[in-house]
């Protein structure tokens, strides 16, 4: 499952990779910009899974990052797990699009993008492939965790850490 997950995260930067492009002006995000990486964040279990496998002597020797921002993020701001980092990650930063119910139960499609790159050209004037589409990959993501009978169960990236832990288990949380 592993390596499908890898897969699926290299496709996620592929598919993200010309939409950070086409917005390069507009995107602040860069290295030590944190303000996307909040507490509470919850991903699958398949990719906590992978998280704790690949950073499993940060995880349990490390110190998280004090509460109210991730707890990966070092003193400077900058992911100690880039390049294992989760699905919700990839996308950060990046405009985003999606259908939502109106109020007479038909399809309305919404968007937001991060306060820091809200300048330049409005959302709504975007076309639909300069916005990240939200639904397909995390449709991709939930049926590589539910393989095998799995529930959807979310962990939260902070209890991952052993430090002031009762143990070091994959808790399930509310999904983000």
């Amino acid at each position: 499952m592993g390596a499908r997950l890898r897969r699926l995260h290299v496709l996620v930067d592929e598919a993200a990779l010309p939409i950070a492009e086409l917005h390069r002006e507009r995107l602040q995000c860069r290295r030590g910009c944190a303000d996307c990486c909040v507490d509470g964040l919850g991903v699958f279990e398949v990719e906590a899974e992978v998280i704790a496998r690949e950073h499993a002597e940060l995880l349990a020797y490390g110190t998280p990052h004090p509460e109210g921002a991730c707890a990966f993020l070092d003193v400077d701001g900058s992911c100690r797990i880039y390049q294992h980092r989760p699905y919700v990650c990839r996308t950060q930063g990046l405009p985003l699009r999606w259908l939502d119910e109106g109020a007479d139960e038909e399809p309305v499609e919404r968007r937001d993008i991060c306060p820091l790159n809200d300048h330049g050209e409005p959302l709504e004037l975007l076309p639909a492939e300069a916005c990240w589409t939200l639904g397909p990959f995390e449709q991709a993501l939930r049926e590589l965790q539910a393989e095998g009978g799995r529930a959807l169960r979310r962990v939260e990236l902070r209890s991952l850490f052993a430090v002031g832990q009762a143990s070091s288990s994959t808790t399930p949380t509310r999904s983000s």
